[in-house]
């Protein structure tokens, strides 16, 4: 058996070749072949990779490869920081690189690289999702962005850099259910609304806990008024239940979406 290959059978006896290599006392598993040729081929590159300082990162990129494109990155992580992620991860000086493919790359804070490492990043109609306890969960979900909230809306890049998902690169702007930042002559306060047949205006705030609070206390009240719909609510942080409690009994909604609910009462 040529090195680097190794025979295997498929549960129907299709005879099919592994591959693998190890460095620096570690096994690594290159992938599996139709032949015995392709899976020495790729230990091969595997060995040239790993012991070829001259092939950056940047290389790769252009270099035809039998080695998926996930594993060359791996290998090459591996062999310039001594740690070994089997997802598509380069480390660079204070923060790390996830590859989605040869021409995307995604940035993340070191603090992340513990979760990306184990968790995989798929991308489904344009949104970036990882598989976690059998659910899929957004990324931008990990930095408290609703799956609703609009970019340059809710939330911007401050950059302008879509794909870099550093802590101080994501800026957001509206982080309750119904609470929108309004800002004119230089007075900033928040706008809160209700979509039931169309958004409802409940009222505007100065605080942003008040509007989130605010909110919740409409979709009380139009639960209460006999409207089915399954509304969405905040979860304020850093607040007591007392003092939830006191700002939602002293909280103030505007007087024609009271009369709006008055009238559903009545009919």
């Amino acid at each position: 058996m040529l090195p680097g290959a190794y025979l295997a059978f498929k549960k129907d006896k299709t005879a099919y070749y592994r591959s693998s290599i190890t460095f620096q006392n570690k096994h690594i598993s290159l992938g599996s072949f139709p032949s015995e040729q392709q899976a020495h081929q790729a230990y091969l590159e595997a060995s040239r990779l790993l012991s070829d300082f001259s092939t950056t990162i940047d290389d790769i990129f252009s270099l035809p490869t039998i080695l998926s494109f996930d594993k060359a990155i791996s290998l090459l992580n591996f062999r310039d920081n001594h740690i070994y992620f089997k997802n598509p991860i380069y480390l660079r000086n204070n923060y790390f690189v996830y590859y989605l493919s040869p021409s995307e790359e995604l940035k993340f804070d070191i603090d992340d690289l513990f979760y990306y490492s184990s968790h995989k990043i798929m991308r489904r109609q344009g949104h970036l999702f990882v598989n976690d306890y059998g659910m899929q969960i957004g990324i931008l979900s990990r930095y408290g962005i609703k799956n609703y909230a609009v970019r340059n809306r809710d939330y911007y890049f401050a950059n302008d850099d879509s794909s870099d998902f550093r802590y101080s690169n994501i800026i957001i702007v509206n982080r309750y259910y119904g609470v929108t930042k309004m800002t004119s002559h230089n007075a900033c306060s928040y706008k809160v609304q209700i979509h039931i047949n169309g958004n409802y205006t409940v009222g505007c705030y100065q605080q942003e806990e008040e509007a989130a609070i605010a909110y919740n206390k409409a979709v009380d009240l139009a639960k209460k008024a006999g409207i089915d719909k399954n509304f969405q609510t905040n979860y304020i942080e850093g607040y007591s239940p007392r003092e939830y409690a006191d700002v939602y009994s002293r909280i103030k909604l505007s007087r024609k979406f009271l009369n709006y609910l008055k009238g559903i009462c009545a009919t």
